[in-house]
């Protein structure tokens, strides 16, 4: 039986960020996955085909949309399937560079699903082979998250989708239901509005996207709503009608909703079924996920967990960070924890959504004093060239020590944008508002939004 350092088990996000920091630091490390190729969920069902495919989706409606291009708008046209295959050549390129990332550092990957046998020892069961045994003083664990199904609906019927299936459907339809309105529904709400299809989408809570600013998220609902999406919060799913043609979505108020197409987007499930890991004292919560320490220990202290597989923030970012963090402390028990409150969030819909910090109802429940300083986006000379005027950065920072609190931005680039400001919290050095004022950005530059904020902020000051 074969013994290691370090086992991972997964090769998403999570897992190759645990693996690489070993490999790195000199341990004899192994991966398990029981998939046909490495990558895991984010890179064959979730983060890149989505967002290949809403990148396929953004660019044709800034072709529609782009003056230049209005004699050649009639033939500005493409179905959902042939969006979707511009996906394929991105998901073999992006498992061709991991298995390379695995073979240079000479790490393994054993095929198979993993079972824990005893709190060492994890029994590996390939598809077409015998099974095997291997042990290791540290184990992570990085199996990440499924679409959760509710047992009422039945996901067998064509026309009832969730994330991972819709990646798989085989025409365009014309009116689009979407239960759950948390970032896979946002973000697929966006895609379809862009194809120019009819979208319902169907909130469970008050608002959109309730964890991040309020400003954003209004202002993300109303572009929405211009683009002819219809909107119902806080309902609760009834039942569910499937016919042959369409299907008709029934909620707890008592409204009807007929769509071509449901996806449903509530919720997701850690991937720990069939592990065994109640042998080992892990017993998963109802939604099969694992809870962590600040160092991504479990309850068992040699067995670490990162990833979807440990619940929120479930982004591949975060996990790929929380796989090589756990590795760090089986390193150096005396590494300190991750600073999550710098973990930036992306939220891919059209235009995009990012945000690191505080917002500002957290600053007001915590009675921290600051101010906001705001640049929109149609007075930058970049967006107008981009004819991308939708958006706004906004910052917000402390009135007496000027420190940055956080960082808000909606429009196109948000996710990249979004870094600057991130960097300039992290350090404690630059962490002031007036760093913006005294940088020279680049002109013109999406950027330059960062000093519009500030002496917006800043004027404002009493």
């Amino acid at each position: 039986m074969d013994h290691y350092d370090i086992l991972v088990i997964g090769t998403g996000p999570a897992g190759e960020g645990a693996a690489m920091m070993a490999a790195k630091n000199g341990r004899r490390v192994a991966v398990i996955e029981r998939y046909a190729e490495v990558g895991g969920g984010c890179t064959h069902w979730g983060t890149i085909p989505s967002k290949a495919l809403r990148q396929a989706a953004s660019t044709l409606r800034a072709a529609r949309e782009n003056p230049l291009l209005q004699p050649l708008r009639a033939q500005l046209h493409l179905d959902y399937p042939q969006l979707l295959a511009s996906a394929g050549a991105v998901i073999e390129a992006q498992v061709a560079n991991r298995r390379r990332f695995y073979e240079r550092n000479r790490v393994p990957v054993l095929a198979g699903a993993a079972q824990f046998v005893d709190a060492h020892t994890v029994e590996l069961r390939p598809p077409h082979a015998p099974p095997q045994r291997v042990s290791a003083d540290h184990v992570v664990i990085a199996t990440g998250s499924r679409p959760y199904h509710p047992p009422e609906l039945d996901f067998t019927h064509p026309l009832v989708r969730d994330s991972d299936s819709i990646l798989h459907f085989d025409r365009t339809p014309f009116v689009v239901g979407i239960f759950g309105a948390g970032t896979i529904g946002c973000e697929y709400a966006s895609i379809f509005l862009s194809l120019g299809c009819k979208v319902t989408l169907v909130n469970t809570q008050q608002r959109l996207l309730s964890f991040l600013d309020d400003e954003i998220t209004e202002a993300l609902s109303y572009h929405l709503h211009e683009q002819g999406a219809v909107i119902h919060h806080h309902e609760q799913f009834a039942r569910l009608q499937t016919r042959e043609a369409d299907v008709v979505l029934e909620l707890a108020s008592g409204r009807r909703i007929r769509c071509d197409v449901l996806l449903w987007a509530n919720g997701r499930t850690g991937n720990t079924d069939g592990m065994n890991l109640e042998a080992v004292g892990l017993p998963p919560d109802s939604r099969g996920q694992l809870a962590v320490n600040e160092y991504f220990q479990t309850a068992v202290p040699h067995i670490y967990a990162a990833g979807d597989v440990c619940g929120p923030p479930a982004l591949a970012s975060a996990a790929y960070v929380q796989g090589s963090r756990a590795v760090r402390h089986i390193l150096d028990p005396r590494d300190p924890p991750q600073r999550a409150e710098l973990t930036p969030s992306g939220i891919y819909t059209i235009p995009e959504i990012s945000s690191v910090g505080k917002s500002e109802r957290e600053l007001i429940e915590q009675r921290v004093p600051y101010e906001v300083g705001r640049a929109s986006f149609k007075s930058l000379a970049r967006a107008q060239i981009a004819n991308e005027r939708i958006g706004m950065l906004k910052i917000l920072f402390h009135t007496e020590t000027l420190r940055v609190l956080g960082v808000h931005c909606f429009g196109d680039g948000a996710a990249e944008i979004i870094h600057i400001g991130q960097t300039v919290m992290a350090s404690s050095d630059i962490n002031n508002v007036r760093f913006f004022i005294d940088t020279t950005f680049n002109y013109p530059t999406m950027a330059e939004a960062y000093r519009v904020a500030a002496y917006n902020g800043l004027n404002r000051l009493t």
